[in-house]
């Protein structure tokens, strides 16, 4: 039986190493990755290693491993005082499956059409009011925009006071540092009840109380919402789900769908706007009602700047994996910056190029902004569609401009966010 063997990696002091990749975390995998290679190992303090691959068949191995060997839901653990003990996030094993079978309509079929309607309303209505002839940054504004269609499309609100309570008590917790704080810092019960207390108090009540009301009205049956869908939903048992279970996955795709998808649309805009090719391009095939260019776009920009830079996997047990027998504890991290970033896969990694995913379709191990295997992101497709929708709303009603020439910097954010670091500033006309 081969021993357990790490492979090589820096020989910094923990506290180094933590603090280059918190500080710079995609200028520290690049340079991991050109004195190691495709596979190394990072040691921060008070944790097991970090493996680090990057190779697509890696990855394949992580993402196509048995799941209870890979375990995912414990490097989500740090968000269980806001998300939930029965957050999709935090589930393995057969609790997941089911849950995952649960909430699959919303993403299928009529549930995308019911979204799609939804988001170009919203869309349409949101930039109208954006101002015009003069500078604005649009990440904010995409911060909202995304959070109107969460609420809406997620919760099922259009009008009413619980919809301005929800809307303001989510920007207030997406927008404070304490949030961020609280969920790092002191003993794990205290963090907890604090988070509980003065992140998520009022959040928690509004939910509940809507899905109170709801149970109550016994009118979700025609709704495409995920409210009403996870109302109509039976465990295998035939027993329906607990209010404490819908409103975790309700606040899991609450929170999970509104800074990601804001986040990659600024950059998407970021991007379209020093391009006017691209841009032209967009605009025609909106008027024509296609969108074979514009979800090349979404692809090139979740290659270009994953707004996730890596998946975890926590092994159960050894495992084989990139050549080396890894022991138990271990976290397997698959690299998207660093797949992403391959000249191999993608030449000339650096560049702004959406056609490349007309010439080649996006594999599901060499483009993985969402994870892969059982775990992939389950509202992938609700976010391509949203972004599709809002970049065609946006270029075919506004003429739009860089405020500066100048490329915007990569600013991190929150919890190692990469957002554009002038916010996405444009000239809308």
């Amino acid at each position: 039986m081969p021993r357990d063997v790490l492979p090589p990696g820096p020989r910094l002091p923990t506290f180094i190493q933590f603090a280059a990749w918190t500080s710079r975390p995609w200028g520290f995998m690049d340079w991991c990755a050109a004195r190691y290679g495709d596979v190394f190992t990072l040691r921060f303090p008070r944790q097991r290693p970090w493996v680090v691959v990057s190779h697509p068949d890696a990855v394949k191995e992580v993402f196509s491993g048995p799941p209870e060997l890979l375990c995912a839901a414990e490097s989500n653990r740090i968000l269980e005082p806001v998300v939930g003990a029965n957050s999709l996030l935090l589930l393995e094993g057969d609790a997941h499956r089911e849950q995952r079978r649960l909430l699959m309509p919303s993403f299928r079929g009529n549930g995308l059409k019911f979204y799609a309607d939804t988001m170009t309303a919203i869309a349409q209505a949101e930039i109208a009011r954006w101002p015009r002839g003069r500078q604005v940054r649009l990440h904010p504004r995409m911060q909202a925009l995304t959070l109107e269609v969460m609420l809406r499309g997620v919760l099922g609100l259009s009008e009413g006071a619980r919809l301005d309570q929800l809307r303001a008590e989510l920007k207030r917790m997406l927008t404070t540092r304490a949030g961020l704080l609280l969920l790092v810092i002191g003993p794990p019960r205290m963090r907890e009840a604090l988070t509980r207390k003065f992140l998520m108090g009022q959040i928690d009540r509004l939910v509940r109380a809507e899905i109170d009301d709801r149970r109550k009205a016994d009118d979700w049956a025609g709704r495409g919402d995920l409210l009403s869908i996870l109302l109509q939903a039976r465990h295998a048992d035939g027993q329906p789900l607990s209010d404490t279970e819908i409103r975790d996955e309700l606040v899991t795709m609450l929170l999970a769908g509104e800074e990601t998808t804001a986040t990659s649309l600024a950059w998407a805009v970021e991007r379209l706007i020093r391009h006017p090719e691209y841009q032209a391009r967009l605009i025609e095939e909106a008027r024509v009602g296609d969108h074979r260019f514009a979800d090349a776009v979404v692809k090139e920009t979740m290659r270009l700047r994953p707004v996730i830079s890596m998946v975890t996997r926590q092994l159960t047990a050894p495992m084989q994996i990139a050549g080396f027998r890894l022991p138990a504890g271990v976290s397997v991290v698959s690299s998207i910056y660093l797949t992403h970033r391959r000249p191999d896969l993608y030449p000339d990694p650096e560049c702004f190029r959406p056609e490349r995913f007309l010439d080649q379709p996006a594999g599901p191990y060499t483009w993985i902004p969402f994870g892969g295997g059982v775990r992939r992101c389950l509202g992938a497709t609700f976010a391509e569609l949203e972004m599709r929708a809002v970049l065609g709303t946006l270029f075919s009603t506004c003429t739009v401009r860089p405020a500066d020439e100048r490329p915007e910097p990569v600013r991190w954010r929150g919890l190692m966010i990469p957002v554009p670091g002038r916010g996405a500033s444009a000239v809308l006309g």
